[in-house]
């Protein structure tokens, strides 16, 4: 990757950052962790230009779907699907008030550019897959990307979706798994133990990269990879920091789903831009 483009999607990772941190200090709830640590993620997804979307016409047949599994962690697809275009900026400021199309959860007949309404976790990967199925049968190139949590992978629906997926052979499948160590309740190696979590997917019948989930010439490479790959889907292992940008959010469990006051935000958005 060049240092242009680095450049720049660090700049969209980072304004990503700022404007997870503003929706949820707004609304006074949400989910800060699992939002910051997939920024850069979402920063490569939608301006690298690998993915093949137009905010102006979002249901376009052929368009790449990304599928957010673990939907609590909404702000940052708010905060990326506004800062493509998708709707206009000042909605960030209804996160989860009444009325708004940015509830605390996504909803797909609400918000422009929302694949899939996700929440109950474990049914995204399921949606996705059955996406991705749909595409192949109608000889489709898009992809489709679905994002989701280490913790959420304790659901037992994951692993019957992960089994169809390797079943149909959907290489046009392409798994993102947030593995930042941490769920609601604590570590995920104390509250259930997936580990080793690269054995269980390869187990699957999935083809599995692992990388750092900060690193952008990393996530280049794993996705270019994961296009190659025809008949099998593929599992990005992305370790991340949760609360990644933010010092005292990084790695506490207790940022899982709190929202920073008026003067945690001014200290958290001062640590992302310096």
């Amino acid at each position: 990757m060049d240092a242009e483009m680095k450049k720049m999607l660090e700049e969209k990772a980072e304004d990503i950052r700022v404007d997870i941190i503003d929706m949820l200090c707004e609304s006074g709830s949400g989910h800060p962790g699992g939002s910051l640590s997939m920024a850069d993620i979402f920063s490569y997804l939608y301006f690298s230009g690998d993915l093949s979307i137009d905010p102006e016409n979002p249901k376009m047949e052929d368009r790449d779907r990304v599928v957010l599994s673990k939907g609590h962690a909404c702000p940052v697809l708010y905060a990326t699907l506004a800062e493509r275009g998708f709707f206009e900026k000042s909605h960030l400021k209804t996160l989860r008030k009444f009325g708004s199309i940015l509830q605390g959860h996504p909803d797909m007949k609400k918000a422009p550019g929302v694949e899939m309404s996700t929440g109950s976790l474990g049914q995204g990967l399921s949606a996705a897959v059955g996406m991705a199925m749909g595409l192949k049968l109608d000889n489709k190139d898009a992809h489709v990307f679905v994002i989701l949590g280490d913790g959420e992978c304790n659901e037992g629906q994951i692993w019957e979706a992960a089994m169809a997926a390797a079943h149909y052979e959907l290489g046009n499948l392409i798994g993102i798994l947030d593995r930042n160590g941490l769920q609601i309740d604590g570590f995920t190696k104390d509250v259930m133990n997936t580990e080793p979590m690269i054995d269980k997917w390869l187990s699957f019948g999935w083809h599995v990269i692992e990388i750092d989930a900060h690193n952008f010439d990393e996530i280049e490479n794993a996705i270019s990879q994961a296009k190659e790959v025809k008949n099998a889907p593929v599992m990005i292992v992305a370790n991340s920091v949760k609360g990644k940008g933010v010092s005292f959010m990084e790695n506490e469990c207790g940022w899982h789903g709190k929202a920073p006051s008026l003067e945690e935000a001014a200290k958290a958005k001062s640590e992302i831009t310096r």
